[in-house]
């Protein structure tokens, strides 16, 4: 495991599929692939699907590459990474990005320093939440027949993925609204151990403001 965790940083990003706007997609797969690549845990017990958004579904974040600018910036209405954390490794958390120009995959505090870029001032409304949801859960649950890309007279707003739209195990077909929902109300109040392994254990996972995010990976079960 120790040749494979050496040669990460090398990776490239082209090897997995991406479709541009459908993120949530995206990291889908790649979570299958760092599975099935021996990568990641086989059951992908060390992936952990993390929706980024807000109640204004504006959400600043840095060194994206659909971004016209030097900085990089977007504004996406919701954005979706995978973060992986080895339970027996004391490496830090590894944040994979299919849309980002940093490393990939990169350590989780820079990629927040410099993704999310916490230190920046902005207005309350703007301020990012993230869903994490442990990735063998979001297998058996998550669906979307990517309604939310289509225009009222049924055309694309951007050109849908080539596979097929994914299904969960008991047959819904779309429930993407549910994991892009966020409200400060909705955050954890606090990562005490019992509390977080009751909500990692839920379909939703667990809603956490930026300031927990770091946190939230080092106090998981």
């Amino acid at each position: 495991m120790s040749s494979v965790i050496s040669e990460l940083p090398a990776m490239d990003a082209t090897r997995f599929q991406h479709t541009p706007f459908y993120c949530e997609e995206n990291v889908y797969l790649l979570c299958k692939t760092l599975c099935e690549n021996g990568v990641a845990d086989a059951t992908a017990s060390d992936l952990f699907v993390v929706f980024i958004s807000n109640e204004k579904k504006q959400v600043p974040l840095w060194h994206q590459k659909a971004s016209t600018r030097a900085d990089g910036i977007v504004l996406w209405d919701y954005h979706v990474i995978c973060v992986q954390r080895k339970k027996e490794s004391d490496s830090e958390p590894l944040v994979w990005d299919l849309d980002s120009t940093l490393p990939f995959p990169s350590p989780l505090p820079s990629y927040v320093a410099d993704t999310i870029q916490p230190s920046f001032q902005l207005f309350p409304e703007y301020q990012r939440f993230f869903r994490v949801v442990h990735a063998p859960l979001f297998f058996k649950h998550f669906a979307s027949d990517r309604r939310h890309m289509k225009e009222p007279d049924g055309s694309w707003t951007a050109q849908p993925p080539p596979h097929q739209p994914i299904v969960s195990q008991d047959g819904v077909l779309h429930n993407l609204s549910e994991y892009i929902a966020m409200s400060s109300a909705d955050t954890l109040a606090s990562l005490d151990p019992e509390t977080l392994r009751e909500a990692i254990s839920q379909k939703l996972g667990v809603l956490v403001s930026h300031t927990q995010l770091q946190d939230l990976f080092t106090k998981l079960p």
